[in-house]
């Protein structure tokens, strides 16, 4: 076992990995920004490193920094959560090269579906149906023109390199797809450095559903079930998610984790991962991309297993076999997580900052919160703004949402705006109480929530 692990990353989530390596007698190294040097993560932790001041690309971004950091604690691995490096095969690389071990997939799983026209390929190879489209990369505006005249209107324009619903764009006819493709182009330029574009046809009003996967290097391979996350914003990231997919049959909860899998034995992954479906009004799921890496929402996952996913992580990357089988997996109860974040949603969800003069989080056995806040804290305008995950587990789906609108309701925070009134209106509208949600649910109903915010 490993003894020591630098954490790659900020906030709640190296929160999350410190609290699993105390678990498991391993010392941490955290690594902070100038801004950050309160957080939370930086006090729990056994050491700390400034990176730099406060902008990403120069503190957590900043891979000389980090890795630094890495060998002069004598770090023998780095966990990078979410976010940050944990996607960036050149860091894992990088790690690989100085003798430091990458608690996530090989250097090749990340690389190939890390771009998502070779996953696509992936997918396709593994027996899995994937969304009409582009067979790669786009690189003309002909051949954009031609595949989007094949597979009909209206298409999404999507970043190659892309993830957490960056450098996406939507195209209704061949007089807006150009420009579109411009922007989608610049898009993901600015956020992965790449601006490889491919397209797809537009599944109208769908369902998101993810699998999580995990995986150990001896070739065993399972999935922990699925959990569904179509309450997204207008910037396509995801807002509310559950475990399970309470309206999935049994028969088809265990097609999809096997295709799942299946996609995962196809690229040789190893850790953890999660492989995302788009499910239309019919059942009918596509493959659309693969995240290698921890998730956001991982403890909805965490919280019906019984599984800690983030120290099943620790445990593959120091070498050891998955101490589960697929058979021994199963699914009690039902959990929701929704991340609350540092937005106004009478300013049209715009960042909110200052100093936090009220934390009060609802409590209680079946709430699970995942912070790094506390009173006196700054929220600083240089990250994102999620700060913090409130997870409710309960014997079913409805007693679940009951809960999830009480501990909204509870929870008290001051200093700053966020979205918690747009959160309590959301988990008590008729669609949302009953299940009738998809990826543009949030988007039809945001003028009446924001009257209702108000």
């Amino acid at each position: 076992m490993f003894s020591k692990i630098l954490i790659a990353n900020r906030g709640e989530i190296a929160c999350r990995i410190i609290r699993a390596c105390k678990g498991l007698g391993i010392r941490t190294v955290a690594i902070y920004s100038e801004a950050d040097r309160e957080s939370l993560h930086v006090k729990q932790a056994d050491e700390a490193v400034c990176v730099g001041p406060p902008p990403n690309d120069q503190s957590y971004l900043d891979m000389p920094n980090v890795l630094m950091a890495a060998v002069i604690t004598g770090a023998d691995a780095v966990h990078p959560g979410y976010g940050y490096f944990s996607e960036r095969e050149n860091f894992a690389d990088a790690l690989e090269a100085i003798g430091i071990k990458f608690i996530g997939p090989p250097v090749e799983a990340i690389a190939q579906m890390g771009d998502k026209a070779r996953a696509r390929e992936a997918a396709m190879e593994a027996g899995v149906p994937v969304v009409p489209g582009s067979e790669g990369v786009v690189r003309t505006e002909s051949e954009a023109l031609e595949i989007a005249e094949a597979i009909g209107y209206p298409v999404l324009i999507k970043a190659a390199a892309g993830g957490g619903g960056r450098g996406i764009r939507k195209a209704t006819n061949p007089e807006n797809l150009v420009s579109q493709m411009q922007t989608a182009r610049q898009e993901a330029e600015a956020s992965f450095g790449s601006g490889a574009v491919y397209i797809e046809k537009l599944i109208e009003n769908p369902r998101h559903v993810e699998v999580q996967i995990i995986a150990d290097a001896y070739g065993s391979c399972v999935h922990l079930g699925e959990r569904e996350c179509s309450v997204q914003n207008l910037r396509h990231q995801k807002m509310i998610e559950e475990a399970p997919f309470a309206l999935l049959s049994p028969e088809k909860r265990q097609e999809i984790g096997e295709a799942a899998v299946r996609i995962a034995r196809q690229v040789g992954y190893v850790n953890a991962g999660t492989v995302e479906f788009l499910m239309d009004a019919e059942g009918n799921y596509y493959f659309i991309e693969m995240n290698t890496r921890l998730q956001v929402e991982h403890p909805v996952t965490e919280q019906v297993t019984g599984i800690d996913i983030v120290r099943t992580q620790i445990e593959v990357a120091a070498g050891k076999e998955l101490p589960f089988t697929q058979e021994d997996i199963t699914w009690t109860g039902h959990a929701i997580e929704a991340r609350i974040t540092a937005e106004d949603p009478d300013r049209n969800f715009a960042p909110s900052c200052g100093k936090i003069t009220e934390w009060n989080p609802p409590k209680g056995e079946p709430i699970r919160l995942e912070s790094h806040l506390y009173r006196g804290f700054e929220v600083s305008p240089f990250y994102d703004p999620m700060i913090a995950k409130l997870i409710v587990t309960a014997h079913d789906r409805v007693a679940a949402v009951e809960l999830l609108s009480r501990a909204l309701d509870e929870f008290r925070i001051e200093g700053i705006k966020t979205n918690i009134p747009f959160l309590k209106h959301l988990v008590q509208t008729e669609e949302y109480v009953k299940g009738d949600v998809h990826t543009q649910t949030v988007a039809q109903m945001m003028q009446p929530a924001e009257a209702h915010a108000r």
